[in-house]
C-alpha cells in the first residue's frame, strides 16, 4: 500500500518538467505586479503620456477651437503610435523583461528555488507568460484609448497640403474635377515636383503674394510672366494627378484596418522587448546593464544601422531586429527611425528575410536565456 501510495505521488510530482505549472506562472505574475515602480512605469508611458496629451489637446480644443486644433485624427494618431508608442513601449516593455530575468539573483532567491527540485528551465519560461500577462493588457489600453480619441475627436475638414476645403475619400477623377475648381490652392500650396528635363521649358509656379506667373528660362535667364486662367487650369490638372496618390492615403481617422494591423505590430515589439531584456538579463544576471544597452540600441543603434549602410556588413545590419519590424511595418504609418520627412532609406530587405529575423531573434534570446539558467551555479 505505502509503494503504490509513493508511486502515485511520483506520478504526479512534475517538478522535473520543463514546462511551468499554473501555479509557478501566477507566482511570477505577482511578483512582478508588486514592484508598483515599474508597473507605475509601465502605465504611465503606455497609457499616461498618450491620455495627458490627448486630454490636453481635448481642453485647449474645446476652451479655444479657433485657436487650437481638434484632439484627434490621422495625424495624432500616426505621432502618438511612431513617436511614443512604438519607441518607448518597447524601452519599458525590456526593462520589465530585465526584471523578471534577474529579480531571482538581485533578490538572492535563486539558490531556493533550485534547492526545491523545481526544473531551472521551468522557472525560467514561468517568467513569459507572467511578463506578457501584465505588457499585453498595457500596451493594448494605451492603443485603445489612442485609437477611440483619434476617431471620435478626428477632423470633419481634410487639410491636405495647405487645402483646408477639401473633401476626403474623392475618386481619382473627382480629385482633379476639384483641382480644376481650385486652381490657384492646387498650383501654390500642392506644389508640383519638376523633372530635370522639364525645368528648362515654361511653367506654372507662384510668384509674390501667391500669384501665379508662368517661369520660362532662356538663356540662363529666368523671366516671369503673369498666368492665364487656361495656364493655371491645366497647372492645376498636373498637380491634382501628380498628388492623388499621397491624397488617396491621407484620412481624417486611422481605418479600422489600420488601426488593427497598427496595435498588433506595436504589441509583437512590445513582446519583442520583453523577451530579448529576459534573456539578455538572464544571461548577464543583471539587470541595469542590460537595460542600458537596450535603450542604446533602440534610440541610437537602430535608426543609424537601419539607413546607413557599412561595406561589407550589410547582411549582418539586415539580421537587426528594429530593421525587419520596420519592415513589416503597416501601411499608412509615417517610416520609423526619423523617417517621416525623407531622408536616408531604410536598408533594403525582403518581407520572408524580416519574419524570418523576427522569429530568429525570439529564438536566439529565449534559448540564451534558458540555457544561461539551466547552466548557472546556485
Amino acid at each position: 500500500m505505502t509503494m503504490t501510495s509513493n508511486l502515485a505521488v511520483g506520478a504526479r510530482d512534475h517538478r522535473g518538467s520543463p514546462i511551468p505549472t499554473g501555479a509557478m506562472i501566477m507566482t511570477r505574475f505577482m511578483e512582478l505586479r508588486k514592484r508598483r515602480g515599474l508597473v507605475i512605469a509601465l502605465l504611465a508611458v503606455n497609457i499616461g503620456l498618450p491620455t495627458i496629451f490627448l486630454a490636453i489637446r481635448l481642453i485647449a480644443h474645446a476652451v479655444a477651437p479657433h485657436s487650437y486644433g481638434v484632439a484627434g485624427g490621422y495625424d495624432i494618431f500616426q505621432t502618438l503610435i511612431v513617436a511614443v508608442m512604438y519607441v518607448f513601449g518597447f524601452i519599458v516593455a525590456a526593462t520589465l523583461g530585465c526584471t523578471a530575468g534577474s529579480v531571482d539573483l538581485s533578490e538572492g532567491m535563486f539558490r531556493h528555488l533550485v534547492v526545491t527540485g523545481r526544473s531551472r528551465l521551468s522557472l525560467y519560461f514561468a517568467r513569459i507568460p507572467a511578463g506578457l500577462m501584465i505588457i499585453v493588457p498595457i500596451v493594448a489600453i494605451g492603443i485603445i484609448i489612442i485609437c477611440s480619441v483619434c476617431v471620435f475627436a478626428a477632423p470633419t475638414k481634410l487639410n491636405f497640403d495647405g487645402a483646408n476645403n477639401l473633401s476626403p475619400g474623392l475618386s481619382r477623377q473627382g480629385f482633379i474635377t476639384w483641382a480644376e475648381d481650385h486652381p490657384r490652392v492646387a498650383v501654390c500650396d500642392m506644389g508640383y515636383q519638376y523633372n530635370k528635363s522639364s525645368s528648362s521649358t515654361a511653367h506654372v509656379n507662384c510668384g509674390p503674394n501667391n500669384e501665379p506667373v508662368v517661369v520660362t528660362n532662356r538663356s540662363g535667364s529666368i523671366i516671369a510672366t503673369p498666368a492665364t486662367k487656361v495656364e493655371l487650369r491645366a497647372q492645376a490638372i498636373k498637380s491634382a494627378k501628380q498628388n492623388y496618390a499621397n491624397y488617396a492615403t491621407t484620412f481624417l481617422s486611422p481605418p479600422i484596418k489600420l488601426m488593427i494591423e497598427t496595435g498588433l505590430w506595436v504589441e509583437l515589439w512590445a513582446v519583442m522587448g520583453f523577451l530579448i531584456g529576459l534573456g539578455l538579463s538572464s544571461l548577464m544576471g543583471q539587470r541595469t546593464v542590460p537595460v542600458v544597452l537596450l535603450i542604446v540600441y533602440e534610440i541610437v543603434l537602430t535608426p543609424l544601422f537601419s539607413r546607413v549602410g557599412i561595406p561589407h556588413l550589410i547582411n549582418v545590419q539586415r539580421g537587426l531586429v528594429g530593421l525587419a519590424m520596420a519592415h513589416i511595418e503597416p501601411a499608412g504609418l509615417p517610416a520609423v527611425f526619423g523617417g517621416m520627412n525623407g531622408g536616408n532609406k531604410l536598408l533594403t530587405e525582403s518581407t520572408t528575410v524580416a519574419i524570418i529575423v523576427i522569429i530568429a531573434w525570439i529564438v536566439i534570446w529565449t534559448g540564451l536565456g534558458a540555457w544561461r539558467m539551466a547552466t548557472r551555479d546556485a
